[in-house]
């Protein structure tokens, strides 16, 4: 994940990082120290300037297509602790400065929701972006 990043950022591009939990991984009460460690081996490899230009997004992998999707309280759990990472690696400011989505089955009928979360900076659309429906 972090060549990656790093490559898309040297060829100009604002790389959107995803990170994010299986089922079993959820329902064990794994979800934070997963989150935790994909930070720690991804993420926290960035100087502060190439953090500076990432976004990151919380994608819950057993949500991606499934048509299930965290509930708005699950999301901004998720977001606050890969915020408070952020704040622990690179400081208060970056950790305050970043942009953290959601995405996971996210639809015009949870999106709102979910955006009303303070910690949800706002939304990674999949496949609802074919319907044509109103975000």
């Amino acid at each position: 994940m972090l060549r990656r990043t790093q490559a898309a950022l040297e060829s100009g591009l604002t790389p959107i990082v995803c990170v994010g939990e299986r089922l079993e991984e959820r329902e064990g009460g794994n979800t934070e120290a997963k989150l935790i460690d994909q930070f720690q081996k991804g993420i926290a490899g960035l100087a502060e300037p190439q953090f500076a230009r990432i976004v990151i997004a919380y994608e819950p992998v057993w949500a991606i297509g499934t048509g299930k999707t965290a509930t708005p309280e699950m999301a901004a759990d998720a977001h606050r602790v890969i915020r408070g990472q952020a704040r622990a690696r690179f400081g208060k400011e970056a950790g305050e400065s970043i942009r953290i989505l959601y995405g996971g089955s996210v639809k015009p009928d949870n999106s709102r929701t979910l955006m009303a979360q303070p910690e949800v900076d706002g939304v990674l659309v999949g496949g609802a972006s074919r319907n044509g429906g109103r975000f």
